[in-house]
């Protein structure tokens, strides 16, 4: 069947027939440990020494699950799952196709900080993504990629040193862009090496300027990381997390300006779990059954003979021969569970929880679990919990593809009881970033296409016996959770509003605008928008910034009411990220967007409401992403809580953020606000 292993590694094959240094790291962790997990210690006074320190000097045994940095002078072995010794790999280019489901599952390593401080190092290691690849030069965390899941309860303030110790290098990727006009299969961002492409002067040459943010956080402005705070090897970027706020998955990275793209390429992401009452009353699995998967997707560099170096090589495309290039954002051929290349995961049967993450640059998910003897899917296998921002009000049964998009987490449950020495994959069932379709009966996700010719992205083998699980998922998960509607948003709130759009000659765009009397503008005219809603109504907006650095437009109040529309007046996904404010979806909607003129970059005829959209049941919890798909207008309510200062908002398309679709955004506490209105000056 095509699902087969041997389908697999032809289309791999065919795709190293169309293709034709790293130095060395050390990286280790500061813990001790209790059950496979990492206890870091965070007594000590002085944030930048010893005590609570990832990646400094290592004073005790190895961490079970923990991806060692090594000399490759003497040897490098490959730490497995759970601290199993990996296939060793070698040092040299070997093979120009990899075998999937080689590698057993890296955990990385757990730290619940004793102590109010904890020090975690940016350091520069090299590893081995997968047994058959030589090593990657890698930027981490800690000495792991992913970096290690901090954890922390409710409450917890822990003030963290972020230590830049990466050292006089530059970026370890390598960046090229290939002309490959629409249609042209295979496409080259499917394939190793670069295509013929040259690698670009400016990436080479970005240095560890580097600044961490946690997504998600609640937490003052100060302590954000903006994202033009960069620290230099050699110096510390210390904040303070006061983690009050429901348990959740949120994750730590870089959030450097304009380079973002190319650091978290590098490996600068780890995960940040927030724990509480209501999560502990719910009995969910735990310990050796609570994994955290992050997602990313990779390209790698090639040799003279076509093989695989273990490079990392982010190659882009673009469909016009004609300056300016615009390129796509960044699609890789191979998916990394945990850092590693289509890895393995021993499990019993049983219920197991997965924190799921997609960290990837560009590339939207759409999983499903499928039995890898008939390439069907498994029905009633998942059931989610929760969103990114907390916990779901009921479990929610997910038996079409759980779509993830870049920032985008997934709290999930998988129940692998009847599935007794089954093998399981998780695949990706659609290569580009529109709704799946439906899956039939007689269809086969998983199966290889020219666009996404690796849809595997990580195998489950289930045990033929295990003992005895008396879970059960509990119907409610957070009684406190209250549903915001229209009916629900006070009249005093603030709405904003925000359009993207792609091409016409320039990068991806993010405008503010602002609601103007049709009578007060040209129409058509550049950055001008007119919208008829399902009322029939037209509605006029004048764009009033479209650059990062122009003005800031948007003012907000701590605690008061935030109600954002978000118009996509292209056909082009885009999940937006909003800084320190947990949301709500209200809803989505689809439009008729061929009245934008990209050209003109306004509207030559209103953008006209289709129908209305779905707000998927595991979409309706508390969020600080939301998908803004193809031609849609979608609208989110939440507040500004817990901090105030400078923060930002962005697409978090990673290749959009730096090329301009990130805005900064200004939160008061009350009474402020007006006085800046006072203190305004008249022309």
């Amino acid at each position: 069947m095509r699902t087969s292993r041997r389908g697999f590694l032809g289309v791999a094959a065919a795709l190293a027939a169309v293709a034709t240094g790293t130095g060395t790291g050390t990286g280790s962790a500061e813990a001790t440990t209790w059950r496979g997990r990492a206890w870091g210690r965070g007594d000590g006074d002085d944030p930048h020494a010893g005590a609570g320190q990832v990646g400094s000097g290592h004073t005790g045994g190895d961490l079970p699950g923990a991806d060692h940095g090594h000399d490759l002078a003497h040897g490098d072995p490959m730490h497995g799952d759970r601290g199993g010794l990996g296939r060793s790999g070698l040092d040299r280019p070997s093979t120009a196709t990899l075998t999937p489901f080689m590698d057993a599952l890296r955990v990385p390593p757990v730290i619940r900080p004793r102590g109010p401080r904890l020090t975690v190092e940016m350091r520069s290691v090299d590893r081995r993504l997968h047994s058959q690849l030589p090593p990657t030069r890698l930027w981490t965390y800690g000495g792991h990629f992913p970096g290690p899941t901090i954890e922390v309860r409710r409450g917890q303030r822990l003030e963290v040193a972020w230590k830049n110790v990466i050292g006089d290098e530059r970026v370890p990727v390598t960046a090229v862009e290939v002309f490959a006009p629409v249609g042209i299969q295979p496409n080259p961002y499917v394939v190793p090496g670069r295509s013929g492409g040259t690698p670009r002067a400016d990436v080479a040459a970005i240095p560890p300027w580097l600044v961490v943010h946690l997504h998600g956080a609640v937490t003052g402005a100060g302590q954000d990381g903006w994202s033009e705070n960069g620290q230099f090897p050699g110096e510390t970027q210390i904040v303070e997390y006061l983690n009050d706020q429901p348990a959740a998955t949120l994750w730590y990275h870089d959030h450097s300006m304009h380079i973002s793209t190319w650091t978290l390429f590098a490996g600068l992401i780890g995960m940040y779990l927030i724990r509480d009452e209501e999560e502990d009353l719910l009995g969910l699995p735990d310990g050796d059954r609570e994994i955290p998967l992050v997602i990313t997707d990779r390209n790698f560099e090639v040799d003279a003979d076509g093989r695989l170096t273990g490079g990392l090589l982010h190659k882009v495309t673009y469909a016009e021969a004609g300056p300016p290039k615009i390129t796509a954002g960044f699609r890789g051929p191979y998916t990394l569970v945990n850092g590693m290349v289509w890895p393995y995961l021993d499990v019993e049967p049983g219920w197991y929880r997965f924190r799921l993450l997609n960290a990837c640059n560009t590339r939207t998910y759409h999983m499903m679990i499928i039995d890898e003897e008939t390439g069907r899917p498994v029905p009633g296998t998942i059931r989610q919990i929760g969103t990114d921002a907390g916990l779901l009000p009921a479990p929610v049964t997910v038996d079409s593809p759980l779509i993830l998009s870049p920032g985008e987490r997934a709290d999930i449950l998988v129940d692998f009881t009847g599935c007794g020495g089954r093998r399981l994959r998780l695949v990706n069932v659609l290569d580009d970033n529109p709704p799946a379709p439906p899956i039939s009966r007689e269809s086969t996700p998983g199966t290889p296409t020219p666009g996404l010719p690796y849809p595997e992205m990580m195998q489950f083998r289930v045990a033929s016996q295990g003992g005895s699980d008396l879970f059960v998922p509990p119907p409610v998960l957070s009684p406190t959770f209250t549903r915001t509607t229209y009916d629900s948003l006070p009249a005093d709130r603030n709405h904003r509003v925000v359009l993207t759009k792609v091409l016409g000659g320039r990068h991806a765009e993010m405008w503010e605008m602002e609601e103007v009397d049709a009578a007060s503008v040209t129409i058509p005219s550049d950055g001008v928008v007119q919208l008829r809603g399902a009322d029939g109504g037209v509605r006029t907006f004048r764009r009033i910034s479209r650059n990062p650095d122009d003005t800031v437009n948007f003012y907000g109040e701590l605690g008061k009411c935030e109600h954002w529309t978000f118009i996509n007046a292209a056909t082009a996904l885009h999940p937006m990220h909003i800084h320190l404010m947990r949301f709500q979806i209200l809803s989505r909607e689809e439009y008729d967007v061929s009245g934008f003129d990209m050209k003109l970059c306004g509207t030559t005829r209103p953008l006209a409401f289709k129908r209305t959209g779905v707000v998927q049941e595991g979409e309706r919890g508390w969020k600080d992403v939301v998908r803004l798909g193809d031609a849609e207008v979608v609208e989110i309510a939440g507040r500004f809580e817990g901090g105030t200062g400078r923060y930002a908002y962005h697409c978090h398309l990673l290749e959009h953020q730096d090329t301009g679709m990130m805005r900064p955004l200004i939160v008061f506490p009350p009474g402020v606000g007006a006085l800046r209105l006072a203190h305004q000056h008249t022309a």
